[in-house]
Parts: structure tokens; C-alpha cells; sequence
């Protein structure tokens, strides 16, 4: 891979991700390295979000529904999706190597590995749905 000027601008996102467990997305990002650097574009926050996800610094979580979200933290780990307000957290550690395994049987391939996505309510949603109220919308 091609070497890559060192940016002041590329480093103060890779910091707030790694100060984030919340997975924002690109707006979020671009909002408050924008309060370090007023004329930052949110093209030049796209193209280093981009560069950092290919150079395996920081992950893309596309959701499916809504923007995709980013993450600064690299370990095997999984994510929770809330149905409800679209609320994107970190599940605790768990070994399931396994699928891997259980898809290859069959399989004329070579898994090389999995990425995995829990959905239900949060616990905040759940007490919401419990108590019979609306939640806001908390996607952008």
C-alpha cells in the first residue's frame, strides 16, 4: 500500500472514534472535529474515514437501515442493533469461531471469517416498550 502524508486533520478523527463506544456516524464526526478544525469539510471527514477503514485502522459498520456508523476498535467483537431507536453498541466478548467452521462443512471454499449483527431492544427501548411509550428517533 502506498505510504500516506500524515494528517492533523485524519489523527483528530482516529482520536474521537477511540474516544467513542457509541459508533457514530459520518455527520457526528464531522460536527465535532469541526469544533478543532472549523474548515473541515464533510467530504475530506468521508475520505479519511474511508482511508483509515482501508488501511484497517478504524471499521465500517454499514447497518443496513440509516448511515453507517464507525468504530476504532480492531479486536473480534460483535454488534447489537437496536429495532427500535437505531442505537449501535459493542456486545460483550464471546468466542464463536465456531460458525466459521460449521459454514465451511459443505462448502467447496475457504472461510476466512464472519461478521455477525444481534438485533432486539436496547435496554432503554425495552423499559420504553415495557412501559407502553414512544421513543424519539435518535437515527441521523
Amino acid at each position: 500500500m502506498k505510504a500516506v502524508k500524515y494528517s492533523r486533520q485524519r489523527e483528530s478523527i482516529k482520536e474521537y472514534l477511540k474516544s467513542r463506544t457509541d459508533h457514530p456516524t459520518a455527520d457526528m464526526i464531522y460536527a465535532a472535529v469541526r469544533q478543532i478544525y472549523p474548515n473541515i469539510s464533510l467530504g475530506t471527514v468521508y475520505r479519511n474515514l474511508t482511508l483509515l477503514t482501508e488501511q484497517g485502522e478504524i471499521q465500517k459498520i454499514s447497518c443496513g437501515e440509516g448511515s453507517d456508523r464507525f468504530d476504532a476498535r480492531m479486536d473480534k467483537h460483535y454488534h447489537f442493533i437496536c429495532r427500535r431507536c437505531g442505537s449501535v453498541m459493542d456486545l460483550p466478548s464471546m468466542d464463536m469461531n465456531h460458525i466459521d467452521i460449521l459454514a465451511g462443512n459443505g462448502f467447496d471454499g475457504r472461510i476466512e471469517g464472519h461478521s455477525t449483527f444481534f438485533y432486539g431492544l436496547c435496554k432503554d427501548c425495552k423499559q420504553l416498550e415495557k412501559e407502553g411509550k414512544e421513543i424519539q428517533e435518535k437515527r441521523k
